[in-house]
């Protein structure tokens, strides 16, 4: 069977591509860049690679004619763009218009469960697609499904955070909203169940795990299975507009994420039957069981795909690896050259490393604070790590950066800021071999957008020289030893 799936570098897609071709089925994955597209093992001739952005629908010529059925796995949730609600719109109106040419049989969409009457703007723009995808002529499958729990999702992730740094919570009334929270691998085995299955076609059903519990519940529980003891005091005082922030501050979610989540909250997201059942049979874990197997894939450095992985097309377009050569006019520069003795892969082996836990070697407070003060303007801050301990690759969210270029057998890898600066702003940390002597390279470029954003370089200029003079001794494994030979320029 020829499948189509949109979103193939998203949270769900990653995760569904290799059970698809478990399956024996030929998957055309659509994306808006292909040098994104990861695939561990090597799928032979079953994956091909399409080039398109469904929010421009001339792009979309390239999907195959004959494919049988299409997965649509696409949403503006994480934008900073308002208007989100008519980008999701024109998305599903593009994606009809391009399915609608072919000879497909089943359109299949994951949603968030849209029972209650009173909708956020986010469930609202969701059942709006429902809406579009189902005035097609194409048979339509959608399952609506409440939060999901698994290594790298956005709730889990936010349930993570707020349970493991604070000891004792002042929590909005939302905390008491009840939800019926599902594990990753179940959605994974409906949206496979349901494919060419006759009994789903034109159908829409909830899923939900079997445990219904508030977001106080989940909270607790999670608490529970990591032996932490925690206090959670409701207090109703807390607007949704003030828990945005609170939530924005606390985890790592963007603002923007955090104020649709937040909004979201108010409504009840429970399965109203279980006409699952009648479609496709299948045993879900509990709650805890969900979090005990997110845990397994998190000590092992095996999370597959993050929600952080997403763009955010407020701070960085999808062209994003056409930046792999840094821009040298009108920017400005601090360049720390650093010679090293010890091997090159062993000294490359610390930059590969760097950020999330292992932290960025040197006065990692100033780094946090760094994320902390991006926070309170609305930026990213710092809190969003690594998506694997082990690994890097072009498109990856790293702490307030993102990875353009992550290329370990030349030693080089290029950063981008996405912080909030009044400008932009790039990392570059390479290894040079020059007259039988090996240095590391490390060149921080900053492109000042007007008369503030040179007042911000210079003003940050005393901590660059103490910070990354610093940094570069720790990453070539000097400690704080004094070392002569430091080459320093500035422009």
């Amino acid at each position: 069977m020829k499948v189509l799936l949109t979103g193939a570098n998203g949270y769900i897609g990653m995760r569904l591509l290799p059970l698809l071709l478990e399956q024996g089925h030929e998957v055309c994955c659509l994306v808006r860049d292909k040098r994104r597209f990861r695939e561990e093992s090597d799928p032979g001739d079953r994956v091909q690679i399409i080039e398109g952005d469904l929010l421009r629908e001339e792009t979309l010529d390239g999907i195959p004619r004959d494919i049988d059925a299409a997965y649509y796995l696409v949403h503006s949730m994480a934008s900073t763009f308002k208007g989100f609600a008519r980008l999701e719109s024109l998305s599903a109106e593009n994606f009809v218009a391009a399915i609608e040419k072919t000879a497909c049989k089943q359109q299949i969409f994951l949603t968030g469960i849209v029972n209650d009457e009173a909708l956020s703007d986010h469930l609202r723009s969701r059942r709006e697609v429902e809406n579009i995808l189902k005035s097609s002529k194409i048979p339509h499958t959608i399952l609506r499904a409440a939060i999901i729990i698994g290594s790298g999702s956005a709730s889990f992730e936010i349930i993570r955070d707020l349970t493991e740094k604070l000891p004792v919570m002042i929590a909005p009334k939302w905390v008491k909203t009840r939800c019926q929270p599902i594990g990753i691998r179940d959605v994974l085995a409906y949206l496979a169940g349901v494919l060419m299955n006759e009994k789903a076609l034109n159908q829409q059903a909830d899923i939900g795990g079997p445990d219904i519990l508030t977001y106080k519940e989940m909270m607790l529980t999670y608490a529970s299975a990591r032996k932490l003891r925690r206090l959670i005091v409701t207090v109703p005082v807390l607007t949704p507009k003030l828990s945005s922030y609170w939530l924005n501050l606390v985890t790592s979610v963007p603002f923007a994420l955090a104020r649709s989540l937040v909004e979201s909250m108010k409504n009840e997201v429970i399965c109203a039957d279980d006409k699952i059942n009648e479609i496709f049979r299948h045993r879900c874990v509990s709650y805890r069981e969900a979090l005990a197997l997110a845990f397994t894939r998190i000590e092992q450095n095996s999370i597959v795909s993050s929600w952080k992985d997403a763009l955010n097309r407020g701070y960085l377009q999808t062209s994003f690896m056409d930046q792999v050569k840094v821009p040298q006019n009108g920017t400005v520069n601090y360049h720390v050259k650093m010679p090293f003795e010890r091997g090159s892969d062993e000294v490359f082996d610390n930059v590969w490393n760097i950020g999330g836990h292992r932290g960025w070697y040197y006065l990692d407070w100033l780094w946090n604070l760094r994320g902390f003060i991006d926070k309170l303007l609305g930026g990213v801050g710092s809190r969003r790590g690594r998506t694997s301990a082990a690994d890097l690759q072009p498109g990856d969210a790293l702490d307030f950066w993102r990875v353009l270029l992550a290329d370990r057998k030349n030693h080089r890898l290029l950063l981008y800021a996405e912080m909030k600066v009044p400008g932009e702003a790039w990392l570059e940390l390479t290894i040079s071999h020059q007259n039988n002597r090996s240095f590391l390279c490390q060149t921080a470029t900053f492109r000042p957008s007007g008369l503030w954003g040179r007042l911000y370089w210079y003003a940050m200029w005393p901590f660059h020289v103490v910070l990354f003079k610093g940094m570069a001794r720790e990453i070539a494994g000097y400690g704080l030893k004094k070392i002569a030979g430091i080459v320093e320029k500035r422009h």
